[in-house]
């Protein structure tokens, strides 16, 4: 066995052997909920825009677009765009792909903004309701045959919302490819910590495991959890695996 193929087998079993690490799996709950009392995740940026995400999100991500290489990403939520211009400069290494964002609000500053910047060559907004059919259709049109899709989903955090969203777009992610879905941790935080409709109970992950009960082309990537530990998207990795 060579060296990096060594090195890969190391760390996939070091990562499996987190699953059963009590004191590490505790010393990340605790920073999940003291770093998202906060605010921390608003912290970073890509290039020059704000990306609200934790840093071991945006490494995991990376490291699926890297390997997937899609040409198509499709993501709902836009706020500052970061996210956005994050995944287009990857796709702009890999030399191939775009990003539609969808937003219900693209607020005008955030629009200039992200017209402006170098990786925009990459990007496509729409404004609109995520769980609108006809801008759900909207961003479908630019799936072509033999395209390779990927979808992100930050928007509104309901359990009804993300639970509609998972419905309208999950069926366009493409065999081997991922649906995301982003603040799952929702689920896991201290009740009544957020001043918005979603709370414990009523969240992306409820979303999650209520549409994994109907649809089991996708699962739960366990080992990217494992390897995370400190993520806002736990069990929101979606694997689409038939």
């Amino acid at each position: 066995m060579n060296p990096l193929e060594q090195f890969k087998v190391e760390c996939k079993d070091r990562i499996a052997s987190y699953e059963n690490n009590a004191e590490l799996k505790k010393a990340a709950s605790d920073f999940n909920i003291i770093s998202n009392k906060e605010l921390y995740s608003y912290n970073f940026s890509w290039m020059g825009r704000p990306i609200i995400q934790y840093p071991q999100d945006m490494i995991a991500m990376q490291e699926l677009i890297w390997e997937i290489k899609p040409d198509l990403i499709i993501e709902t939520g836009i706020a500052h765009g970061g996210s956005l211009i994050y995944y287009a400069s990857i796709m702009e290494l890999i030399g191939k792909g775009e990003v539609i964002g969808i937003d219900i609000d693209i607020r005008e500053h955030n629009k200039k903004e992200i017209e402006a910047h170098p990786m925009f060559k990459r990007i496509k907004m729409i404004q609109g309701s995520a769980i609108d059919t006809e801008i759900v259709a909207k961003a479908a049109s630019y799936i072509k045959p033999g395209m390779t899709v990927m979808v992100c989903l930050d928007s509104n955090h309901t359990h009804d919302h993300v639970l509609e969203e998972l419905k309208l777009y999950a069926p366009l992610v493409t065999l081997g490819s991922y649906c995301v879905v982003f603040d799952t941790i929702v689920e896991d935080m201290p009740k009544g910590m957020y001043d918005r409709p979603w709370d414990i109970g009523n969240n992306p992950k409820t979303a999650v495991f209520e549409y994994l009960k109907t649809d089991d082309s996708f699962e739960i990537n366990k080992q990217i959890d494992n390897k995370l530990l400190i993520s806002v998207a736990p069990s929101g990795y979606l694997k689409k695996v038939k």
